[in-house]
């Protein structure tokens, strides 16, 4: 079912658009004299993770009446980290002798931390109306589908490995002690750097999508959004993923961003629960290091096209299937694409 959106939410959706896309936009410019001055961006991705849930917090705080509750405490705190990672990303332009990518990294750790007290500090029905909270009392099973993208993620490397005709080569990554130490600290390290990956989400599946299911349908504005978050990449594509390569990396974006926003998307509505979409936007990030054994990885690519059609390939196997479920079916409205308010 296609509805209009009210006058409260078109001006919540541009002060998000405002904020989650054009800080990008901005901080994008300044990225690419970085780059092209020889410096350390890597800073600029980390910072431009915390605009959407900042755009969000923004737009509520803008278009809440005077007697309605927000969870104030936590609201400001993630806003107070946002523009210091902002901070960061532009002092690492006029102050590259400093290194602004590791204390950067410190900043992360410490805001985390606070922001978990901060969570606590607002009141439980607070947090449950803005979506913050770890669950709703219902049996949702939000762990079955960490689990099943876990799955879905080792398959996708598995077949990338069989594409290329060296199969064994998955099963060698198993055999080093460094892959099993990582992957042992990777859900504890969660705890530490969470809040780079809520806001992303808080605002992607938080916000955007159930406004685009709301205007355009379930399934067409799950494909906007995957199509927006894509684009969204734009500046880390340029100038840190894959410089030299970097049309075949925005078409893998575009592609990666439209499988993952179907699954992440289908997961949202099956458990209206926006931390299984944190943790798994987390574990999608971070296994690319500990598979590869360095986070070397992420930066510098060179893409060829025929890892472009395999991508495609791939997401199209393991990701797309996931858009003719019945929760994509569904006409009406469930909890789980309630807005933030």
């Amino acid at each position: 079912m296609q509805t209009k959106w009210t006058a409260v939410e078109k001006k919540q959706l541009w002060i998000f658009v405002a904020v989650a896309f054009g800080m990008p936009v901005l901080m994008g410019i300044l990225m690419g004299i970085s780059f092209y001055r020889g410096n350390d961006v890597s800073v600029f991705p980390n910072a431009q993770m915390y605009y959407p849930a900042a755009g969000v917090m923004i737009a509520v705080l803008l278009t809440r009446k005077k007697e309605e509750k927000v969870p104030i405490k936590f609201f400001t705190g993630f806003l107070v980290l946002t523009a210091v990672m902002a901070g960061c990303a532009v002092a690492s332009l006029f102050k590259p002798e400093i290194q602004l990518a590791l204390i950067s990294q410190y900043i992360i750790i410490l805001g985390s931390i606070v922001l978990w007290l901060l969570l606590w500090l607002d009141k439980k029905e607070v947090r449950r109306k803005y979506g913050l909270s770890l669950g709703d009392g219902q049996k949702r099973r939000p762990w079955l589908y960490v689990l099943i993208f876990l799955g879905l993620y080792f398959l996708r490397i598995f077949l990338s490995y069989l594409f290329e005709g060296e199969p064994g080569m998955f099963f060698e990554m198993f055999k080093s002690p460094y892959t099993w130490l990582n992957l042992l600290v990777l859900p504890l390290n969660f705890f530490l750097v969470y809040t780079a990956f809520f806001g992303e989400e808080y605002g992607w599946r938080g916000f955007f999508q159930p406004m685009l299911q709301k205007r355009f349908g379930k399934r067409a504005g799950v494909l906007l959004l995957g199509i927006f978050w894509g684009f969204w990449h734009l500046p880390i594509n340029l100038f840190f993923y894959s410089p030299q390569t970097w049309l075949q990396s925005i078409v893998c974006q575009l592609i990666t961003c439209v499988g993952i926003a179907i699954f992440f998307g289908y997961a949202q509505m099956k458990t209206c629960n926006i931390w299984v979409a944190v943790i798994m936007h987390y574990l999608n990030n971070n296994l690319v290091a500990v598979i590869a054994g360095s986070a070397d990885v992420i930066s510098g690519q060179v893409i060829a096209w025929r890892d472009v059609l395999i991508l495609l390939i791939l997401n199209c196997i393991l990701f797309v299937p996931f858009i003719f479920t019945k929760i994509y079916g569904k006409q009406e409205q469930s909890a789980g694409e309630e807005k933030l308010q």
